[in-house]
């Protein structure tokens, strides 16, 4: 079992890196079985969300992961390997734990990055890419996560990504009251930010989503109203605040779109924020006077709020995943050793069969069943000790001497 885990965040590539690297829930199965097919690994994990893409995998072979990661996204691997970072077992349980943990998020202590975990293990289980060692690995992932959350207080003050939506949006409206607000989406984020701009009151509410129904049931929660995607030219401009965060590959509100809606609102100003990775706003709506646009990376400062007021804690929790990951690497250090163990097993099991056929067929014989059971364990005891015994007569010098001391631990042997 090898352990291999490869990834890029919010830490180590830009936004437009990122969302080129993301992959679509839509497209998770597929790729995990894509990296099964190709022989790229044994099992795999994918986690992809706004912040991070994430591969761990059981492989021996961190090239064939690069190639297979750069050929997926038809990207050349030159041009997103500065931006990745490649974890051996040590390092890939650590991080993995601390992804769990939420320490290493945007948000420190956040804990949806938990619930993204959990059902990225979960698909993997569905696909049928979750064995022994993935599994092993994040069962306790969320059992350190479970731990620290009891044990510190790193989730404490913790400013969220959606209060953040709402922070940003006071910035520019005097009263969040006034404004009347656009949700693209119907997603877990989207109903995260959805929750803290209804506990403002504002104005108005609406969820555009491909699906209406499934768009109206969120917005019935908060006393709003919903509408589909394609009715979005003319709905855009009543709009003040727009927070949109769906799975789309493509733009959802390009700079047409939102300077008709401008000419409309006679350049009234629209606060954007785009949560989606790959982007549902195109980046040239920024150059529009009255649009003040800003996506997951922009929020980095607000939620900076608290931070120091964690960092004990997060120390804490430190600690507690180091002994987790020491205790990990034993785990991993003993499946090693199955394989041998199963062959030693199997070995002896067939030393003892061949031992009691032939003393099967001397009792046929009619031989005395004593005579015969004491034939029987010379010869099981002379083929058990005889590899050992050859090996240590073959063996010369320093070898000797460490064959001498491994078989006398091994039978508990005390020559002296």
């Amino acid at each position: 079992m090898h352990l291999l885990a490869l990834g890029l965040n919010h830490q180590t590539a830009p936004l437009v890196v990122r969302e080129k690297l993301a992959f679509p829930a839509e497209t998770v199965p597929d790729a995990l079985e894509s990296l099964i097919a190709t022989h790229t690994a044994t099992e795999a994990v994918i986690l992809s969300t706004c912040n991070r893409t994430e591969i761990y995998c059981n492989s021996r072979d961190i090239d064939a992961a690069l190639n297979w990661m750069a050929h997926y996204h038809q990207l050349p691997r030159s041009e997103i390997e500065p931006y990745l970072y490649l974890l051996d077992a040590e390092a890939g349980a650590r991080h993995a734990y601390r992804v769990a943990c939420g320490l290493d998020s945007m948000v420190l202590g956040e804990t949806q990055i938990l619930g993204q975990l959990k059902d990225a293990v979960r698909v993997a289980e569905n696909t049928g890419t979750l064995g022994t060692l993935l599994n092993h690995l994040f069962q306790n992932a969320f059992s350190v996560a479970k731990t620290v959350r009891s044990q510190t207080a790193v989730g404490a003050s913790s400013v969220s990504m959606a209060a953040a939506a709402v922070r940003l949006a006071e910035q520019i409206f005097p009263s969040i009251q006034e404004v009347k607000v656009l949700f693209i989406g119907a997603g877990e984020m989207i109903e995260l930010v959805a929750t803290h701009y209804a506990a403002q009151n504002p104005a108005a509410l609406c969820v555009a989503n491909r699906t209406v129904a499934r768009g109206l049931a969120l917005a019935e929660r908060f006393g709003g109203s919903a509408i589909a995607l394609s009715d979005l030219p003319e709905h855009l401009p009543q709009y003040d605040v727009v927070v949109t965060s769906t799975a789309s590959q493509l733009p959802i509100l390009g700079k047409g779109m939102v300077e008709r809606a401008l000419r409309v609102r006679r350049r009234k100003p629209i606060f954007m924020l785009d949560l989606a990775v790959p982007r549902d706003i195109e980046a040239e709506v920024a150059e529009l006077d009255d649009v003040f646009l800003y996506t997951v990376d922009d929020l980095a400062s607000i939620v900076e709020a608290g931070r120091d007021a964690r960092r004990q804690a997060a120390e804490q929790a430190e600690a507690i995943i180091v002994e987790h990951t020491h205790a990990f690497l034993d785990w991993l250090a003993a499946r090693e050793v199955v394989p041998v163990v199963r062959a030693l097993r199997d070995h002896g099991e067939r030393v003892r069969r061949h031992a009691i056929a032939a003393a099967e067929k001397r009792l046929a014989r009619g031989e005395d069943p004593r005579a015969v059971l004491e034939a029987f364990s010379q010869q099981l005891t002379n083929k058990l000790l005889h590899p050992p015994t050859a090996a240590l007569n073959q063996a010369r010098g320093e070898s000797r001497e460490q064959m001498l001391s491994l078989i006398s631990r091994l039978y508990d042997l005390h020559p002296d």
